[in-house]
């Protein structure tokens, strides 16, 4: 564990870690709520966070001055990329492939073709893990503008490829 923020003897300390310019105690501690806020957060923020209150000459609360909360900092996708894998050529299969270089939770994906011809795919088709989505048997009629979206709880962004048969 690192201390990072201290109360003692009426001097509030910020020790000396990443968190120093961002952190510090949400109201005046005589208030007796000691919450903590964090500013600017990032992923590498998650993580166990402990508070000890202790109080002189105070035997009684020993062993219940103690609290615990586990932060998780969720990250937005970044943008995916899209990738024909495959020639387009009627009767042929192809596959559309999208994937995004970060996100916390990890992203899924959703594939639709873009009007005119709006489509929306399920499974077997589109794996929404991987991010694929598998066309079979090419026609003309297939050609056009497919978006994948990225998302998680934290955001969603997208990307889209044109596809010419």
């Amino acid at each position: 564990p690192v201390q990072i923020l201290s109360y003692l003897s009426g001097v509030v300390k910020v020790e000396e870690t990443d968190l120093k310019p961002r952190v510090g105690f949400l109201y005046p501690i005589l208030s007796r709520n000691i919450s903590v806020f964090i500013n600017t957060t990032q992923e590498q923020d998650s993580g166990q966070y402990t508070c000890y209150v202790n109080v002189v000459d105070d035997n009684i609360s020993a062993g219940k001055n103690i609290g615990t909360i586990n932060l998780t900092v969720l990250v937005p996708p970044a943008a995916p990329t899209c990738q024909l894998h495959g020639n387009a050529i009627v009767g042929t299969n192809v596959t559309l492939s999208c994937s995004s270089k970060k996100g916390k939770p990890s992203p899924t994906y959703q594939w639709q073709r873009e009007p005119p011809t709006l489509q929306v795919f399920f499974p077997p088709a589109q794996d929404r893990v991987r991010g694929t989505l598998k066309l079979t048997n090419l026609s003309l009629e297939m050609s056009g503008v497919y978006v994948c979206r990225a998302e998680n709880q934290a955001g969603s962004k997208s990307c889209s490829i044109v596809l010419e048969v």
